[in-house]
Parts: C-alpha cells; sequence; structure tokens
C-alpha cells in the first residue's frame, strides 16, 4: 500500500471527516519531511511507515479537542508537529509553531510556502520571548507538563487551554502542577497503527 492510501485509510480509521485533497497534502508534507531530514537531522524516525503512524496520524487524532477552536499556538514544534499537520488538515486553522533551533523552523518556513499553508506562521525563537494572547497552546514531546505551563503561561488568553501530547498517562507530572493549574480532560487517544499509549491532557488556569 503506497503512503497515500494508507494515510486515507489511518484517516477513516480516526474517524476524521477533512477536506477533500488532505491526503495528498499529507503525503507531500511526508515527503518534504523525509527528504530534509536526510540532512537536517528533523526527527530520529527515518523510516516511511514510522512517519505514518508516530507523526502524520498520532498528530491527527487530536483533531476532535479542537472543534471550534480557530487560531493556536504550538510550543516546540520540530519539525511541524503537530503544528504543520493540523494546519493542512484544518485551512481554517491559524497555526503559529514555534520552534528554538533554526534549521527545524526553516524547515517549517519552506514546507508552508510549497504547500500553499497561509495559515501556518512559523516562529524562530524561545516561547518565553513570545508575545500576544492565545485561546489554545498546544505541545507534543516538549516538556514535562510543569515546565510547559511555566515557559507559556503568559500566552494564555483568559479562559484558554493548555493541550499536552503524552504518550503514558503522565500521573507523575500532573501531580507535580501548581494548585492553581486544573486538569479539564485526560482523553485516551488511540493512534492506528501505533502500538502505544498516547494521552492528550487538557489544562486550565484556575480562577
Amino acid at each position: 500500500m503506497n503512503l497515500q492510501d494508507a494515510l486515507a485509510d489511518g484517516i477513516r480509521a480516526l474517524g476524521l471527516d477533512l477536506p477533500e485533497g488532505t491526503p495528498e497534502r499529507l503525503e507531500a508534507f511526508a515527503r518534504l519531511l523525509i527528504k530534509w531530514n536526510k540532512v537536517y537531522n528533523l526527527t530520529a524516525i527515518r523510516d516511511e511507515n514510522q512517519v505514518l503512524t508516530h507523526h502524520l496520524l498520532d498528530s491527527l487524532s487530536v483533531l476532535p479537542a479542537l472543534a471550534g477552536i480557530t487560531r493556536l499556538v504550538d510550543v516546540g514544534s520540530g519539525g511541524g508537529l503537530p503544528g504543520v499537520v493540523l494546519a493542512i488538515a484544518r485551512p481554517d486553522l491559524q497555526v503559529d509553531s514555534v520552534e528554538t533551533v533554526q534549521k527545524k523552523a526553516t524547515f517549517r518556513q519552506q514546507a508552508a510556502i510549497q504547500l500553499g499553508l497561509k495559515n501556518v506562521m512559523a516562529h524562530h525563537a524561545r516561547v518565553e520571548t513570545m508575545t500576544g494572547q492565545y485561546a489554545q497552546i498546544s505541545s507534543r514531546a516538549f516538556a514535562e507538563i510543569g515546565l510547559f505551563i511555566s515557559l507559556t503561561r503568559h500566552l494564555l488568553a483568559p479562559g484558554g487551554r493548555w493541550l499536552a501530547m503524552k504518550g503514558v498517562r503522565p500521573d507523575d507530572e500532573i501531580a507535580a502542577l501548581p494548585a492553581d493549574i486544573v486538569v479539564d480532560q485526560i482523553i485516551p487517544l488511540h493512534v492506528p497503527g501505533l502500538d502505544a499509549e498516547r494521552h492528550l491532557i487538557i489544562l486550565k488556569a484556575g480562577q
């Protein structure tokens, strides 16, 4: 099975209804990621099938939690995961993608240009120096939750949410959170073809 067909199957297995042409655009992004990775070491995963499961489908698995959301900042986005993937799947979602490593920021910017993604803004910056207010702040494999929150608290709009993508349910990290941080939801994620625990932790600042 080719990558595009496998993507389409994975999207169906996730129960997602995405715009026409999304598998083709996601495949194009995957090809770019694999090509650039040979030179710039954007990700430790190099196998095409693992790029599909560990990166693309894993990133897409959080889409149901983004219903009704129109803008988010993705912190430590690396090679564009999940930020660019979510932007491809949701053309109406504005994604500000933040990464400190220059080569990874350059890749995201180039991918956005080549794929015609007008809803992606690639920032080469430390998140603690960013300004603005966001109702949604996401991260995937960026840092332990307490550090993620402390580095981005200044960016959270009133009533906003943090979305932390994790593997095994991080009960120790949750127990160590400041008293004013509220765990809103812990959502188990089921990624087709990925035999590993995945969780989305949604947090809010207490009143």
